[in-house]
């Protein structure tokens, strides 16, 4: 981790030459200062991996820059430094959340040792906050086909991961993006750092600014104390941005000055951070369309889509169907009774054209391995929709046509009581984000 940043906060200014110099030639990127309130600004204004904190220093001492850390940077470790009279206060401060002490004169060496351990520490815990935020969504499945457009599309995304550039998925709802992302980040150099992902229209506003950028304490009623955003966590790794489309015209602008510079502003913040990370933005819109509707900035697309790759719709994908039910068989059924497709199931299969894709297809699968009633899947264990189509939901009783308000309230009823009211499954179902399923449901007032 040779890459990493580290700060040295020491009074003793031959020290600190002589410890940078060493550092430096480690590989190491290295700030020095000479007191706890330099530490402090210092900390507000860069992104550090690890502070060398000596404990005695004039204006502000180690203990309350250790306490401003406790608050406002907790992936920070903090290496104290101190003499051997220094021991008790220093045990004290690993009991307030230092990683760990060294005791004055120290070897080079044992310090080299200490500071990879924190690093390591470090990205442990970082992992274990993205885990843990990942806890109630879907594992990660794996990229199946075999069909041309799909080894095509990975031969291009390979490509595209050894780059630097931001890169833009575009694709219908269901047609498996992040699984793209991931894919992205696995076969990048950045590999061995933090892929964080998240939603941009599962949350509103002021909570994904927060979410991106994090926030002050004291920045609104509940900031009792900092929080670093996701831009900080994913530092040198991959953010992806999911529905990028539905990000706010009052947060792009922000988010266009931290790809331009990598420089953020923490809600609440008026200090300036800095963050290197790859952006991979998805969405199921046309963004040039967007941006023509002034709906997206043209200058942030242009940042975005410096490479844009197209995920193909499955119904583009010859073969690729049964080879995904299976998968979804063996991973969805019990591990000692995987249940098979009849002859017949993957007839009616192939014939369906999956306008939700990928995901329709593994929600098909899993729903038949819950109701079909013997090993074998039937047809209609798979409750294909019907392709017939019904006129009576866009005509009146006297045979006149309704207004489209009429048939899209009746649309959307539908889909809401198919998909059991659940807004995140209706709004994918309806290929729109969940704000815009929110405001009609508010605007037909459905209950």
């Amino acid at each position: 981790m040779k890459d990493s940043r580290i700060l040295i906060a020491d009074d003793d200014e031959t020290l600190c030459y002589l410890l940078k110099e060493e550092l430096v030639n480690e590989g190491y990127s290295v700030d020095v200062v000479y007191d706890g309130k330099d530490a402090i600004e210092n900390l507000k204004k860069r992104y550090y991996d690890v502070l060398l904190l000596d404990l005695e220093m004039r204006e502000v001492h180690g203990e309350k820059v250790l306490a401003h850390v406790k608050d406002n940077y907790p992936s920070l470790q903090v290496i104290v430094l101190t003499a051997k009279s220094d021991i008790r206060t220093a045990i004290d401060c690993i009991k307030q959340g230092a990683y760990d002490f060294i005791t004055k004169p120290y070897e080079f060496g044992q310090l080299c040792v200490t500071i990879e351990r924190a690093l390591g520490y470090k990205d442990l815990l970082i992992k274990n906050k993205i885990l843990t935020s990942k806890i109630s969504q879907t594992p990660p499945n794996t990229i199946i086909g075999e069909s041309e457009k799909i080894k095509s599309i990975l031969k291009l995304a390979e490509r595209a991961a050894k780059s630097e550039s931001n890169i833009l998925l575009e694709g219908e709802t269901g047609t498996g993006k992040e699984l793209f992302a991931e894919f992205i980040h696995k076969n990048s150099n950045r590999a061995d750092k933090p892929f964080v992902a998240i939603n941009c229209a599962s949350l509103p506003d002021q909570l994904i600014e927060s979410e991106l950028f994090g926030y002050e304490k004291g920045a609104f009623t509940d900031a009792k104390n900092s929080k670093q955003g996701l831009v900080e966590i994913a530092n040198g790794g991959s953010l992806f941005l999911d529905e990028i489309g539905e990000l706010s015209l009052a947060l792009q602008p922000k988010l266009l000055r931290f790809l331009e510079n990598g420089e953020f502003r923490r809600v609440g913040g008026v200090t300036n951070l800095t963050s290197s990370v790859r952006v991979i933005g998805a969405t199921n819109k046309n963004l040039m369309e967007e941006a023509e509707r002034k709906n997206f900035r043209r200058d942030l697309l242009f940042r975005l889509n410096v490479i844009t790759l197209t995920i193909p719709p499955l119904r583009e994908r010859n073969g690729d169907v049964l080879l995904l039910s299976e998968y979804f068989l063996q991973k969805k059924s019990p591990v000692r009774a995987v249940k098979k497709l009849s002859a017949e199931a993957k007839t009616e299969l192939q014939r369906y054209n999956f306008p939700g894709n990928v995901r329709e297809l593994e929600h098909m699968i899993e729903r038949a391995i819950i109701f079909s009633e013997a090993e074998t899947i039937l047809p209609k264990d798979l409750n294909i929709p019907s392709t017939d189509f019904d006129f009576s939901n866009f005509t009146k009783d006297d045979g006149t046509i309704k207004s489209m308000e009429e048939v899209e309230r009746i649309h959307i009823k539908l889909a809401l009581d198919q998909n059991d009211w659940n807004r995140e499954n209706t709004a994918r179902a309806l290929d729109i984000s969940q704000k815009t399923l929110y405001s009609k449901i508010l605007k037909y007032n459905l209950k």
